[in-house]
């Protein structure tokens, strides 16, 4: 392999450590040389050009994750939003219910209390 071609490598594992927008331009800049250097109708850059490609792929797909999982996380908050949303429903009518009960209960038993016959008073235990 040539010094040039060897630099070139070079230069695309340092892009991949990090993390840098990959593509012939910014491989070719980095080993120290003009933009469009690496060319595709040269036969040697042919390797070359398929690891920029995969590299670049593979960065892709690496900035595609934190927006997937943030998609995912708002989505997320959203559906639990709405559960905590219906819960809260439902505990403020439980509690309404709770309270017309007491009403009721409380409408019931404010007179005298009447023992029916063959009852026990059971509020004395």
């Amino acid at each position: 392999m040539s010094e040039a071609l060897e630099a070139y490598y070079a230069a695309l594992e340092r892009l991949k450590k990090r993390g840098s927008k990959i593509n012939n331009d910014t491989v070719a800049i980095e080993a120290g040389n003009k933009k469009g250097s690496i060319k595709r109708s040269r036969a040697v850059f042919e390797d070359l050009i398929k690891a920029i490609d995969a590299a670049a792929e593979e960065i892709a797909e690496k900035r595609a994750e934190p927006k997937a999982k943030i998609k995912q996380l708002t989505d997320d908050k959203k559906s639990l939003r709405q559960l905590l949303d219906e819960s809260i429903e439902r505990e403020i009518n439980l509690l309404d219910e709770i309270y017309t009960l007491k009403a009721q209960l409380e409408a019931y038993t404010a007179g005298k209390i009447v023992q029916l016959k063959g009852g026990r008073d059971t509020s004395r235990q």
